[in-house]
């Protein structure tokens, strides 16, 4: 009888429950590579999400601002006064002052100027920087504005140079501090000018040491004072260094506008200011004076600031003018003249043709808020985004090019940024990653680089390796 072998022992029938067995073996492998596919999938989608779709970072610490601020200061410095970011024909006007420079006060851009790094000496110009000094002790706490002020007897008006301006102030007299700072802002009284100085630093020596590091540490290097109130021919300055230090005056204490500039007359001494005997004589009878800055009244808008004259200087103004929410600042040094009268005459020509053309072709661009910054996401980094932020200020004065006013211009001001759409690894403080735009009817006007607001440090391998694959793959979308 032969050998039976049933078909299940055979080959042909135990290879297919091989196979069998061996797909049922791997089928929890396979599942389980299908899971890690799946939960890969999911964390790559949502990190490339937040990469591609990134919440605003953290605001800044205290320490981390300072450090962009010296970075940008550094690498980005803008001086006071600066030219336009943009080229124009230069302007065809009648300035007869042999120095002249006329600049938007809100963003320092230069729209005019002749012969602006001349040499000269301010005359009683000077006495705003005196007026900064005051402000700045005010604000530390050094005096008060009511402070009534001892008048030493080198501030008396009989012992002053026949030629000097003055206030009249005199032996006994009851004056406040806030009374001289009318009297050298109205008058130009160059015996209020002393009686300050000796009140802040106990004599004129200190107060000009005073004066001259307010000009150094502005970096205003070509201006140099040897007294208080301008009567020196030694005193030394530019138009583009006292412009300079006006728009930087004007910014630190606008309110001397209002309180001091602005005034168009003074009246003293008052009965209260005289001494007792004085006031028992009847002897009360106030000197009027008024304003030396004649263009108060006259030029639309005009609010300030100061007129200077010495021989040497010729005719010299600082003036200042507000419509709206534009003001201008022009400094003219030098101006011709023979006596007050033709003095004050080219002053009010050379002033109204300064201010005539900046109200009538240019306005300032301001951003709403505080400025443009753009947030771009991180990968393979600590932070998660980052904030990129002007490298310079966004404020600049717009040419009246298009629209029916130059505030229409300034308001058409197209912005755009280009921008990396996210950032890998280690990024810098600082960091040039961008640039923003500022076009008016689709010419640029102005570019300005976009950085890092604070640095990053790139993570470690495995962090680096996955941040990678999130970048790599958000560039698929």
């Amino acid at each position: 009888m032969e050998n039976y072998t049933p078909d299940y022992f055979n080959d042909e029938y135990l290879e297919p429950q091989k196979k069998k067995n061996f797909h049922i073996q791997f089928l929890p492998v396979i599942a389980l590579f299908f899971l890690f596919l799946t939960v890969f999938t999911i964390c790559l989608g949502v990190s490339v999400h937040k990469l591609i779709n990134p919440k605003a970072p953290a605001e800044l610490s205290d320490s981390q601002t300072k450090e962009l601020d010296e970075i940008l200061s550094k690498n980005y410095f803008e001086p006071i006064v600066k030219p336009l970011p943009y080229k124009t024909i230069p302007a065809n006007l009648i300035v007869n002052a042999d120095s002249a420079i006329l600049i938007d006060q809100d963003t320092g851009n230069v729209l005019y100027e002749k012969n602006a790094d001349m040499e000269i000496p301010p005359a009683s110009m000077t006495k705003l920087v005196e007026m900064y000094v005051v402000y700045e002790a005010v604000r530390n706490g050094e005096v008060s504005i009511d402070d009534v002020v001892p008048l030493p007897p080198q501030s008396w008006a009989k012992n002053l140079p026949s030629d000097a301006s003055i206030m009249f102030l005199g032996e006994g007299q009851k004056v406040t501090l806030r009374e001289l700072l009318l009297g050298l802002a109205i008058a130009s009284g160059n015996d209020a000018s002393i009686a300050v100085a000796y009140y802040i630093c106990k004599d004129m020596d200190s107060f000009v040491e005073r004066m001259n590091k307010v000009m150094k540490d502005l970096g205003l290097m070509r201006t140099h004072f040897v007294e208080s109130s301008g009567y020196s021919e030694k005193n030394i300055t530019t138009a583009r260094e006292f412009a300079s230090f006006c728009r930087i005056y004007l910014r630190d204490f606008p309110e001397a506008i209002d309180d001091y500039h602005s005034q168009k007359v003074l009246m003293y001494p008052l009965e209260k200011n005289l001494p007792l005997d004085q006031r028992e004589k009847g002897d009360s009878e106030a000197v009027i004076q008024y304003n030396t800055n004649k263009l108060l009244g006259i030029l639309d808008g005009c609010d300030g600031l100061k007129t200077g004259f010495i021989y040497e200087s010729g005719y010299n103004l600082a003036l200042t003018a507000q419509r709206g929410r534009r003001r201008f600042l022009s400094i003219t040094m030098k101006g011709p003249g023979i006596g007050s009268v033709q003095g004050n005459k080219y002053r009010i020509l050379d002033g109204t043709e300064l201010m005539e053309f900046a109200f009538g072709k240019f306005a300032s661009y301001i951003p709403e808020g505080e400025g443009h910054s753009f947030v771009v996401g991180c990968s393979g980094s600590s932070e998660k985004s980052i904030r990129l932020v002007p490298a310079e200020d966004e404020k600049f004065s717009v040419p009246f090019i298009a629209g029916t006013s130059p505030e229409d211009a300034a308001a058409k001001i197209h912005v755009t940024a280009n921008i990396p759409n996210y950032l890998y690894g280690r990024i810098e403080c600082g960091q040039e990653l961008g640039t923003i735009t500022y076009s008016l009817e689709g010419k640029n006007l102005r570019v300005i680089p976009l950085v890092a607001d604070r640095k990053s440090q790139r993570q470690n391998i495995f962090g680096r390796l996955w941040g990678k694959i999130t970048y790599r793959a958000a560039g698929l979308f």
